[in-house]
């Protein structure tokens, strides 16, 4: 089949856009620049490919577990359903911890990622920041086989961990940063994020803090003198957090900083740091 019978093919299933997304990533072009290669054939075994991949977005399954990638930060990293599909607030936060690194740390520095996932939160930093470790930890097996294939990828020196959370774990780090859990069990939340990504991953009990709560319980064993903390949080979430950073910590400076569409999205805790 030609380019322009498939591409008619594909958006009497879903999006037009997502149809030309996942045909020009089977043949290897620029889905920019598809419509000028619409007479060329499509070898059968990637027809076959292609059409599989329509029926699963047309069965409500994301684009990005369809590609079996994303685009984060400037790196393409692997995923699947055993982890979360990163969102942009999730670079925010990178880029916010970036910032700050930079101004207060002498590189390098040790950095565990919380929950870590598919790895982009560390992966990224290490590829940023001059690092001595990255500890990338999660509960879920299943996860941190994808992190370990981006770690092959990215050619990283990251440690995997599998753990929950900092439990038993007594190393101390300059940076401790996670995008963990946060819906509460009986939110509402989009179908296809409902039905697709790790509840594992998405919910944290009935007021979507359990992480937060544990994570900071046993915080401090793992700080070093002159330490930050960097959440992802719900939008709603803020004076909660506040609350538990203050109540388990002490001699903080805690920050609040909104993501670009104006929410509530990241907290800062700097220990030792003006």
């Amino acid at each position: 089949m030609k380019v322009e019978e498939l591409l008619i093919y594909g958006k009497t299933y879903c999006h037009s856009e997502h149809s030309k997304i996942l045909l020009a990533e089977l043949i290897g072009k620029n889905p920019l620049e598809l419509l000028n290669y619409l007479d060329d054939i499509v070898p059968k075994d990637k027809v076959e490919i292609y059409k599989k991949e329509i029926e699963a977005l047309a069965k409500g399954i994301p684009i990005q577990y369809v590609l079996g990638t994303v685009n984060f930060y400037g790196n393409i990293f692997d995923i699947n359903k055993d982890v979360l599909i990163p969102r942009f607030e999730t670079e925010e936060l990178v880029e916010q911890t970036i910032k700050y690194i930079k101004q207060y740390f002498t590189e390098p520095v040790d950095i565990v990622d919380l929950g870590c996932g598919s790895g982009v939160i560390g992966l990224t930093l290490e590829k940023k920041i001059l690092t001595k470790s990255v500890d990338l930890i999660d509960i879920s097996e299943a996860a941190l086989k994808i992190t370990h294939k981006n770690c092959e990828k990215l050619f990283s020196n990251a440690n995997i961990i599998h753990n929950d959370f900092l439990e038993n774990i007594e190393k101390k780090y300059d940076i401790i940063i996670s995008n963990p859990p946060y819906i509460k069990i009986n939110e509402k939340i989009d179908e296809i994020v409902k039905n697709n990504e790790p509840g594992i991953a998405l919910y944290a009990g009935k007021d979507g803090l359990d992480c937060y709560k544990k994570i900071l319980k046993t915080i401090r064993k793992n700080m070093k003198e002159k330490c930050l903390i960097a959440f992802e949080i719900g939008y709603e979430q803020k004076n909660d957090i506040i609350d538990l950073a203050n109540k388990y910590l002490k001699d903080i400076k805690i920050k609040c900083q909104k993501d670009l569409s104006g929410k509530d999205r990241m907290i800062f805790i700097f220990k030792n740091i003006e």
